[in-house]
């Protein structure tokens, strides 16, 4: 199989092309992903402050990840 080789501009190019086809096809586990990796930085914000002060309360925690 011969070897395809692309320049900067062309592997961004498409790199875009699939991000959006990736996007258009499977919105709803994009949207699942994006809300979880939202969660995971609430959680670790929440986790900072409790380290930071006193103890966070798990409704505090529950009210970070809802935010």
């Amino acid at each position: 199989m011969p070897e395809t080789v692309l320049n900067e501009a062309q592997t961004k190019n498409l790199l875009r092309q699939v991000l959006v086809e990736l996007l258009k096809k499977r919105r709803s586990e994009f949207h699942e992903l994006v809300i979880e990796a939202m969660e995971e930085v609430a959680l670790a914000r929440a986790i900072r402050a409790g380290r930071k002060n006193e103890f966070v309360s798990e409704d505090e925690i529950r009210a970070a990840l809802e935010a």
